[in-house]
């Protein structure tokens, strides 16, 4: 007998946590689908507790494949990656072990890539790291997950951690500039050909965070829409987290993310964690979107202003210095500084620039990449004068941090 391909895939990746994958495997088989168009994938990153007799027990409800790797530290990128390489569908579902679908979940996951190729981000109740919804666990225990879902409805504190940020662009991500910022990997799904056309998950990331940002940032590079479906809703299921190593780790991440792909909107990403070191419990303010829209203002304001007789100046007292970084080079820099690391942040000048054989960095000069006291001097130019009132203090302190001396045309 021809058994139908499946239309839509979920992955699952688990690492000792029994009991929440087995909440999850129950809500997807009360998925309003037929049986036979989904397919589930457990990818285990090592587990040692009963994961893989609570998957056996449920091989009769779902169309279940288990994928077992060994316990070699943390590589949940890698089991998500295993796990979607065994997937058949045309589009591949990821959620965390501990996340209860609603009943409609896969239906409108699927429904919501009838329209095109698009990256699509569930609406996630009760995700709020650090802030757990007050009673939720408990009632989780007793009561179906649709039914707590109308009892709490919309209660400031049950909501996702991103519904303030979904709610000002009236959940609409074509609204934005930075919208992969909001792809996180509990709840969401792609294209499984776009998936596997940008390389997957990056299994570097060996801790917890980033590894769906980055995921995110190369599905928008791809071409693809980012979607909000409040339909495709779950509900994060309170357990314990690792809040403070977590947000460390997220952070460590972060930049790791940044070298990959080294330039201002990443850059700003990074620093804006730097910055909100206070962590999970105030997300919701991210700002990204402000910051990057305030940088394509500045971007647009520098090319108005000249700094050849600032870096004139500058290298007229270069002095015993031969090691020369320039935040906010501009395009046209004296050949005094030919050997100069030049930093730029408006992405025509860096084009000029890398177009003449000369070294230059697509960077706001938050953080740079370059070692500490790589250089005797950096000079700061008037350029960053679009951005100084919001990010000097970063920008200073990254000066000192690669410079021994450091020179600025800012005020302060």
């Amino acid at each position: 007998m021809n058994i139908a391909a499946p239309r839509i895939s979920v992955v699952i990746p688990t690492y000792n946590r029994a009991d929440l994958l087995r909440g999850t495997l129950e809500a997807l088989t009360a998925q309003r689908m037929p049986a036979g168009t989904v397919e589930v994938i457990v990818a285990d990153d090592g587990s040692s507790d009963g994961t893989r007799d609570v998957v056996q027990g449920f091989t009769r409800r779902l169309r279940l494949r288990y994928h077992f790797q060994p316990d070699r530290g943390f590589r949940a990128a890698a089991a998500r990656n295993a796990g979607a390489r065994l997937a058949t569908a045309p589009v591949l579902v990821f959620v965390d072990s501990g996340i209860l679908p609603g009943p409609d979940f896969l239906s409108s996951h699927l429904e919501a890539h009838t329209a095109g190729s698009a990256a699509v981000i569930g609406y996630t109740f009760g995700y709020r790291p650090g802030d757990p919804t007050p009673g939720l666990a408990a009632a989780l225990q007793t009561t179906p997950v649709a039914e707590v879902v109308r009892r709490y409805g919309d209660a400031a504190t049950f909501l996702d951690i991103r519904h303030r940020a979904f709610e000002r662009f009236a959940f609409d991500l074509d609204r934005t500039i930075v919208p992969w910022q909001w792809f996180w990997s509990l709840n969401c799904s792609v294209p499984a050909d776009a998936f596997r056309a940008v390389g997957e998950f990056d299994e570097s990331f060996r801790s917890w965070g980033g590894e769906d940002l980055e995921l995110g940032f190369r599905l928008f590079r791809h071409g693809l829409r980012f979607q909000v479906n409040r339909d495709a809703w779950a509900v994060d299921v309170p357990h314990p987290r690792s809040t403070k190593v977590d947000q460390a780790s997220n952070l460590t991440n972060l930049l790791m993310f940044l070298r990959r792909h080294p330039e201002p909107v990443v850059e700003l990403l990074f620093s804006w964690f730097a910055r909100e070191q206070r962590g999970f419990q105030i997300n919701h303010r991210w700002n990204v979107e402000d910051e990057y829209r305030a940088l394509n203002a500045a971007t647009v304001e520098a090319r108005r202003r000249s700094v050849v007789d600032e870096l004139d100046q500058q290298a007229a007292m270069l002095g015993d210095a031969t090691r020369i970084a320039v935040l906010g080079c501009g395009p046209e820099v004296p050949d005094r500084l030919a050997d100069a690391v030049l930093f730029d942040f408006d992405p025509q000048v860096v084009n000029s620039i890398a177009g003449l054989g000369r070294r230059v960095g697509h960077a706001v000069g938050l953080h740079t990449l370059l070692p500490d006291k790589a250089v005797d001097l950096v000079i700061i130019t008037s350029r960053l004068s679009g951005l100084w009132e919001r990010w000097q203090r970063e920008i200073r302190a990254e000066a000192h941090r690669i410079g021994h001396t450091v020179r600025t045309h800012m005020p302060g």
